[in-house]
């Protein structure tokens, strides 16, 4: 079965940089496109970043900029790039295969929380 567990949370000051983690199993992430989302207490969840089987990547207009999505094929991860964190982007983050129905399970994902 495929997993994708996230990582790599945490509380920081804004202004600052977090790296988040989706390590894969059962599967090759190399072969699908792939999301960050992310949901923050009373919101909808959303997508922020995104990277095709080709490697291109998009953004959303709040994190472009400051958020990078990349993945290591011979690692089998992908990851997010967090810079410049304001307290606006205080959110649970969840890695997805954009192929994936919002009804499949979310996991856990992995907190990140921004305040001074």
């Amino acid at each position: 079965q495929v997993q994708l567990v996230e990582s790599g949370g945490g509380s920081v000051q804004p202004g600052g940089s977090l790296r988040l983690s989706c390590a894969a199993s059962g599967t090759l992430l190399s072969i699908f496109a792939l999301g960050w989302y992310r949901q923050a207490p009373g919101k909808q969840r959303e997508l922020v970043a995104g990277i095709n089987i080709g490697d291109k990547t998009s953004y959303a207009d709040s994190v472009k900029g400051r958020f990078t999505v990349s993945r290591d094929n011979a690692k089998n991860i992908m990851y997010l790039q967090m810079n410049d964190l304001q307290p606006e982007d205080t959110a649970v983050y969840y890695c997805r295969d954009l192929a994936w129905p919002a009804s499949r399970d979310w996991g856990q994902g992995t907190q990140v929380t921004v305040s001074s």
